[in-house]
């Protein structure tokens, strides 16, 4: 019985941001916030997620460790990438205003809080943002994006082995999924699974005349050929900067944005690898409003959810000039407890607390009180009574 449990706000405010899961904690890394400044290189910041005591910390700048001398630390970024590999995460990809693209690979160690640039060879992809990146073993594969020196669409697919930080081109087999970015690529067992993105009709490069592909495509990281694919009799819209996550050896989607319609979801599917069909699920509880470019991690049994964009509830419009950021955070629990169902109930009908144990009433206090990380914005849609569509 899946359930929306939590609704906080404030949040890192943050769009196209990456963030990995670290035990209890969501570790976040970067994004682009309006009205922040992308011009002036600065260090990229981290946020922490403690999914116990619901709290977001913020991770100090890093300190020169010789006076004068720049810090390893990537630049401030937005559409870039991250997993985690033993107690490592990765980041690649991405970029800001000024410097454009990136293509190098930096390294964190979530124990130390310390940044590294490895050294790496064979051939390197390309600086690009809006691809995608997921883990099998020791083995980071990047799928897609939008390549900044060849100003197009990607649909290539690198593979990293962090066991000796060689990079290679994978020349695939089968017929290969479109050139795209903003899709979502989900590792479940030896397949890779690609949904959604924006691509152009005529092929690689951008024409203005985009299209969003909903049929899923799956790539067979043994064989390294993209399969044919029987096709599925319901499908969920396509769409860009969406979500996705793997539980139970099943794919999700959540959210994301179709320009051609423009509209915004909020919708949440479910594909079956082995039946290879989908169905949309409506969990309990209130959720997330319409949005995209939020970030997505699996803890236990739970998701966390947090950021992204919407239209502002005063334009109702989806094109970028009208968008509010969001710092919000929503916990989608795949199987809640009776204790989490009697906590819920607590707050829902404001029941009187005084005759509870402390760790409950700790708890209780929790779930129900905003971060401070940034401040609110006067109008979000989320807090609008009918959020826009």
């Amino acid at each position: 019985m899946l359930r929306w449990t939590v609704h906080l706000e404030g949040g890192p405010r943050r769009v196209n941001h990456a963030a990995v899961a670290v035990g209890h904690r969501v570790f976040s890394f970067g994004g682009y916030c309006s009205g922040e400044d992308y011009e002036t290189l600065r260090q990229i910041d981290v946020h922490i997620f403690n999914a116990v005591s619901l709290r977001w910390t913020k991770l100090p700048p890093v300190r020169p460790a010789i006076r004068g001398q720049a810090p390893v630390v990537p630049y401030m970024r937005y559409g870039h990438s991250t997993v985690l590999i033993d107690d490592t995460v990765f980041l690649w990809g991405g970029r800001n205003d000024t410097e454009g693209a990136c293509n190098v690979l930096y390294a964190f160690d979530v124990n130390a809080h310390k940044w590294s640039t490895p050294r790496v060879s064979g051939t390197v992809p390309g600086a690009r943002d809006g691809h995608s990146a997921c883990v099998l073993g020791k083995i980071m594969y990047i799928f897609g994006g939008y390549e900044q020196l060849a100003d197009c669409f990607s649909n290539d697919i690198h593979k990293l082995d962090t066991s000796t930080m060689t990079w290679t081109l994978i020349c695939t087999k089968g017929s290969p999924a479109r050139w795209r970015d903003f899709h979502s690529a989900t590792m479940l067992g030896n397949h890779m699974y690609v949904f959604g993105g924006r691509a152009d009709r005529f092929g690689p490069f951008h024409s203005n005349n985009e299209i969003y592909c909903n049929r899923i495509r799956v790539f067979d990281t043994r064989t390294e050929a993209w399969l044919d694919c029987p096709p599925t009799p319901v499908l969920p819209e396509g769409r860009r900067s969406h979500s996705a996550f793997g539980y139970n050896g099943e794919l999700y989607i959540f959210g994301g944005y179709n320009a051609r319609l423009n509209r915004h979801f909020h919708d949440l599917w479910k594909f079956n690898p082995v039946s290879f069909s989908w169905k949309k699920i409506d969990p309990k509880g209130k959720g997330p409003c319409p949005r995209r470019r939020q970030c997505c991690c699996i803890v236990g049994d739970k998701i966390v959810l947090f950021g992204g964009t919407s239209p502002s509830p005063e334009e109702g419009l989806g094109d970028e000039f009208d968008l509010i950021d969001h710092s919000d955070l929503h916990i989608l629990d795949f199987s809640p407890s009776l204790k989490t169902l009697c906590k819920l109930a607590v707050i829902q009908y404001n029941l009187d607390q005084s005759c509870l144990p402390h760790d409950i009433r700790w708890e209780l206090n929790a779930m129900t009180t905003n971060s401070n990380i940034s401040r609110p914005i006067v109008s979000s849609p989320c807090a609008h009574p009918t959020p826009p569509p």
